[in-house]
């Protein structure tokens, strides 16, 4: 066969062409077929089939991470009921209105019985927050180091949260009683719970 026999073919009697040739003409055919096919539907599925796969594999870690969390569910319950009843305590150290005052008395006292004289016991404005209102005190007291100390360790052991903030202590020099005595500044804040409709 040559290139003559090529150009005698008859395109419109293709069922007498030689048989080499025909053989070629399907086998183009099937490769156009093929290429065809993959791209207007195989590319497509394995494009779908690579998103699904990575989507299996994030499916994957939720379930292991959700099971974990099932798993240990009556451990999270449990630790939830402990800090609930932790929260419910600490909610009950926060005074309400009417105990507002007796807590400023015992901040005071706590300072006297500690052998301070207090220059400044000066209740500023509530701070409201979000369940709570802080309750800011400016204090300036004049005593020896030691006596701070327990003055300070008495706030810590008053059944209510009282804490000191912004604490400045200065040296002014001889007192009369001739002994050094230092003075202390100092906010002390205690908090107060806000009740449903303050909390609004």
């Amino acid at each position: 066969m040559n290139l003559q026999d090529l150009n005698d073919l008859d395109m419109s009697n293709v069922g007498v062409w030689p048989a080499p040739i025909k053989a070629i003409l399907v086998a183009v055919a099937c490769v156009l077929v093929v290429v065809a096919g993959y791209y207007l539907d195989i590319e497509g599925q394995l494009q779908r089939l690579n998103t699904d796969e990575q989507k299996e594999v994030q499916l994957r870690k939720d379930f292991e991470v959700k099971q974990a969390k099932a798993a240990n569910l009556d451990a999270y319950r449990k630790q939830l009921d402990e800090m609930k009843q932790s929260f419910g305590a600490m909610l009950r150290q926060l005074p309400n209105k009417t105990e507002v005052a007796d807590l400023l008395v015992d901040v005071s006292q706590t300072g006297l019985a500690s052998g301070l004289e207090f220059e400044l016991f000066k209740p500023l404005a509530e701070v409201p927050r979000e369940f709570y209102a802080e309750l800011p005190i400016q204090i300036k007291v004049t005593g020896h180091y030691h006596e701070f100390g327990t003055f300070i360790s008495g706030l810590a052991a008053l059944p209510r949260i009282v804490t000191i903030h912004d604490i400045k202590i200065t040296h002014p020099g001889k007192s009369k009683e001739g002994g050094d005595k230092l003075v202390l500044e100092a906010t002390a804040k205690t908090y107060r719970y806000l009740d449903e409709e303050e909390a609004r």
